[in-house]
């Protein structure tokens, strides 16, 4: 099937690693131009180098200076944006039932922040290309999961809220917003695969007992999405948050 994304161009945040790499891998296998972002420099260039058409913006998508830093960059070094993948996240917190006002903030940062501060500096742009915004959340969000931070769930399910809230007044100016709420995702560094390393067997009776599918996601079946959603074979889509999540949930 034919994507139709030969020649667009896409800014994906966070996307020196894990997901957000993936995610930006495959846009380029689909022919699109790419601009990679991470704080991380070194790394940052090192994607840059193992991605075709693709150039490195640095800089801290949680800070709304260097997010509208970045959207001018992108806009200098590629022109227009057509999609836009918001993947900056982290699940590392405190456990349930400890949470301060610090850490409150921080999560929403990394989880939150990280997206609105550069939907807000690229949504003119948007707009004019009648783009595709893509969130990358997380199932916690969605409903209550043993042991997930309190305030990583909160995060992502504010997200959530966002998306569909954005999808209603976006979508007047023919911009599409859409989530996608991976479950267990194992790639290397990952928080699952330093669990395996932990607790092997532990790790893998829960997902038997937790995932219908009995198996971890892969970064391949998150980016796969993404490029569904991107693509114009979406077209009527937004406003929604899809699970890749082997079953896990049940709302």
């Amino acid at each position: 099937m034919d994507l139709n994304l030969k020649n667009k161009k896409a800014l994906i945040t966070g996307s020196s690693r894990g997901i957000g790499y993936s995610i930006a891998k495959k846009l380029s296998e689909e022919g699109c131009k790419i601009g990679l972002n991470s704080r991380n420099k070194e790394s940052l260039n090192i994607a840059a180098e193992s991605i075709p058409n693709s150039i490195a913006i640095p800089g801290d998508v949680t800070q709304e200076k260097d997010a509208i830093n970045i959207a001018r960059e992108f806009e200098r070094k590629l022109g227009d944006i057509d999609i836009l993948i918001c993947n900056v996240g982290s699940g590392s917190s405190v456990y349930p039932g400890t949470e301060n006002l610090h850490e409150w903030k921080r999560m929403f940062e990394i989880n939150f922040w990280s997206a609105t501060n550069i939907i807000e500096s690229t949504k003119d742009n948007l707009v004019k290309t009648k783009g595709i915004i893509i969130c990358i959340s997380s199932i916690c969000g969605l409903e209550t999961i043993d042991n997930a931070p309190l305030t990583y769930s909160t995060a992502k399910a504010a997200l959530n809220a966002y998306v569909k809230g954005l999808a209603r007044i976006l979508g007047k100016d023919g911009v599409r917003i859409n989530a996608i709420a991976p479950g267990n995702i194992l790639f290397e560094g990952s928080v699952w695969s330093k669990r395996i390393i932990n607790d092997k067997k532990s790790t893998y009776e829960m997902i038997r007992d937790k995932v219908p599918l009995n198996r971890f996601g892969s970064v391949e079946d998150v980016a796969n999405m993404a490029c569904f959603l991107s693509s114009s074979v979406s077209n009527n889509v937004t406003g929604s948050i899809f699970s890749t999540d082997g079953g896990q949930c049940r709302n």
